[in-house]
This record gives C-alpha cells, sequence and structure tokens, in this order.
C-alpha cells in the first residue's frame, strides 16, 4: 500500500493524470479506497459491484470526462496537479474490481486511463487483457504491482498473451 501512495504521489505531481486501479477482491478494494480517500491530490471514483446503474453510469461519465479534460491539456507542466483538495487539479482515479470493469459489448465505451495499475496481478491472461481493452487509452502505460511469486504468472501472461512488459525503470516519472 505505501508503495502504491508512493507511486500516486508521483503520478499526481506530473500532471492530473486519469488512473484507473483494478483489484481482484471487494476486500483490496475497500482498503485501497480507505487509503486513497484520505489522499488530497485524488479525486477518487470506486466502482462497487452493488452500486445503482445510474451510479455506476455517472461515475464513469465524470471518469470520462475527467479524460477528455486531460487529454486537452495533455501539455500541462509538472508540478501542474496541485495538493489543494479542491478537486479542480486532482488526478481522477477509478478503484475496480474486474467484476465491475465497463463491458466490452456496444453501448459502454472504455475509459481510456492513461495509466491503469493492476493492484493485484490476475491469474488469467484473459482477465488481463480485459482490464487493458476496457480501462486503458491505446497511448496509456499499465503498471503491474507485482510481489515475490507473481513474477512467474507476470512472465506467463507475456508469454501467453504476446505483450512486452518492461521492468519499470527507477524513475516512474520517465514513463509517465
Amino acid at each position: 500500500m505505501e508503495t502504491l501512495v508512493d507511486l500516486l504521489g508521483v503520478a499526481a505531481r506530473r500532471s492530473p493524470v486519469p488512473i484507473v486501479l483494478c483489484c481482484s477482491s471487494r476486500d483490496e478494494l475497500d482498503a485501497v479506497c480507505s487509503v486513497v480517500s484520505n489522499l488530497t491530490f485524488i479525486s477518487l471514483y470506486p466502482l462497487y459491484s452493488d452500486l445503482a446503474e445510474v451510479d455506476r453510469a455517472s461515475i464513469l461519465e465524470k471518469f470520462r470526462q475527467s479524460t477528455s479534460e486531460w487529454s486537452q491539456n495533455i501539455n500541462v507542466l509538472p508540478g501542474d496537479c496541485t495538493e489543494s483538495g479542491n478537486g479542480d487539479h486532482n488526478c481522477a482515479m477509478i478503484v475496480v474490481t474486474d467484476a465491475c470493469l465497463p463491458s466490452v459489448v456496444p453501448g459502454e465505451a472504455p475509459v481510456s486511463a492513461h495509466i491503469l495499475i493492476n493492484y493485484e496481478l490476475p491469474t488469467k491472461k484473459e482477465t488481463y487483457l480485459r482490464r487493458i481493452s476496457t480501462s486503458l487509452a491505446p497511448d496509456g502505460i499499465v503498471i503491474n504491482m507485482v510481489v515475490g511469486g507473481e513474477v512467474v504468472t507476470l512472465k506467463g501472461i507475456e508469454e501467453s498473451s504476446g505483450i512486452v512488459i518492461a521492468e519499470m525503470p527507477i524513475n516512474i516519472s520517465e514513463i509517465l
């Protein structure tokens, strides 16, 4: 969790970048939301499975609007995302479980975030690819938070999907 908070701080200092964070379970989603809700530089949009459809649609629309604004202002200078807590220049972040990802069916567009964070690595290639296809902009980046034994799972996903997964550079702001 500490690594996640540090990562979000770096992303927030860079620009008000739109982020989707995927968890594998409701417990992890709750834990992430509990910590991230205290960060004044993040506008948090949790997507719970028991949300009313109108609330879900509203959250997705607000996030898509933030993404659109970010895309239009992509030349914002580093440091313009302040920790004011007023929401005007905050990084928009959806936290979601796999069950609540936008559908790939006609009628529900991907959310097109610039950064997709896999807080928990999915065990199936299909789930990994669904996260990317429903959450990530074409020019976006994926950050996989991996612990110990998950390296083998990550390599398996890489090999079976044909996706090249590079190790994160020491200075993360280089890729943001």
